[in-house]
């Protein structure tokens, strides 16, 4: 009966990764206007896929970092009481996140959650494991993203002007509700038609490179370069994940599971769970933050999918959370436009997620001690 809920808890923490970061791969995408909401997705979820896939071959090292190997004593890391209260508490403070269209990490959920279930279970964990393999990656990781970001774009920027590619503002046509000649905002709305034309910075209008490269329209360029990026961190999300969670089931294969069977449940989980809950993430990261547009939207992805992929190959748990909306953070301070409210109210869910995870693991594996006892 425990193995069964052993695995059904890690496949709600899968459920619940997907929801909260499936969409953060492909939001500069959204928030730019590359794409709509249902092309973006299904973007995320082809490359978190193909990176889940991908990940046992080319991540087997994070698979035995979150098995919580070294953190815990082997014989409690075989228990399977610790085990669900870790993918518990780790799911629950996750899918809180998800509701309140906050982006946190699952790897600081599922961190916070080692160390309340390995406290109640054991009486303490190896705080030195936990410092230099899990916190000094998460901590230096975003860091690394915001600087790079911040860095990067405008020499991009510059690379771009000196190519001779300007960037121009779109007319907005709408329609209006009740036409007038001028509207108070200084548009100006056709009567005979009630159509809106407004031209001006407003959200709704997005930059767009005239001209061409080699023959290609600049445009297309920069948009089929920022689709790729996009796909790209996905991939990386897949491939840095999928490891953490399926970390929690290697117990599990002792009991006749293997790694096919947990990466097939593992990946599917988190599949679904971003199809049916990424909208409220997708405002957040696409719109909240600050204004996005191809160029920096382009930037902050390369940045993002560089560092995940190349901390996934050494192994070293780095929150695709933190790094995606890190370089966010990056091109919208260098733009000026960063909503530093919201970036406050993101950090903070940061700082919680840590505490709320290890508070219910630990609440959990009272529980179930109780419960098996």
């Amino acid at each position: 009966m425990l193995t069964f809920i052993l695995i059904l808890a890690a496949v709600v923490l899968a459920y619940a990764n997907g929801s909260n970061d499936n969409f953060k791969v492909v939001a500069t995408l959204y928030g730019s206007g590359t794409m709509d909401y249902r092309t973006a997705l299904g973007v995320a979820t082809g490359a978190q896929i193909a990176g889940s896939l991908a990940s046992i071959a080319l991540a087997g090292t994070l698979l035995t970092a979150f098995s919580g190997k070294g953190l815990v004593p082997a014989e409690v890391l075989s228990d399977p009481v610790f085990l669900t209260s870790v993918a518990f508490g780790a799911a629950a403070a996750v899918l809180l996140a998800t509701r309140l269209g906050l982006p946190v990490s699952t790897t600081h959920a599922l961190i916070g959650a080692l160390v309340g279930a390995g406290v109640v279970l054991e009486g303490t964990v190896a705080w030195g494991t936990l410092g230099a393999v899990f916190f000094l990656p998460l901590l230096v990781s975003p860091l690394l993203a915001f600087g790079a970001a911040a860095t990067l774009y405008p020499t991009a920027h510059e690379t771009r002007k000196w190519l001779g590619i300007e960037a121009d503002t779109c007319l907005c046509v709408g329609t209006s509700v009740a036409p007038v000649a001028v509207g108070a905002d200084g548009s100006i709305v056709l009567r005979s038609t009630g159509a809106l034309v407004q031209l001006g910075d407003d959200a709704r209008c997005r930059a767009f490179y005239p001209g061409s490269i080699a023959g290609v329209s600049a445009q297309r360029l920069v948009e089929g370069a920022h689709t790729i990026s996009g796909a790209a961190l996905g991939f990386a999300r897949g491939l840095n994940d999928t490891p953490k969670v399926m970390g929690l089931l290697v117990a599990a294969g002792s009991l006749g599971m293997t790694h096919r069977v947990s990466l097939v449940l593992i990946s599917v989980a988190m599949a679904v769970g971003g199809l049916l809950h990424s909208a409220r993430l997708a405002d957040t990261l696409g719109h909240k933050i600050t204004q996005l547009e191809h160029g920096p939207g382009l930037t902050a992805n390369l940045v993002a999918s560089t560092l995940v992929i190349g901390a996934s190959l050494l192994g070293s748990p780095v929150s695709t959370t933190h790094v995606s909306t890190g370089a966010i953070f990056g091109v919208g301070a260098w733009s000026g436009r960063c909503s530093w409210q919201w970036v406050g109210g993101i950090v903070s869910a940061w700082v919680g997620t840590l505490p709320i995870a290890a508070l219910i693991a630990g609440i959990n594996a009272i529980g179930l001690r109780l419960l098996v006892s």
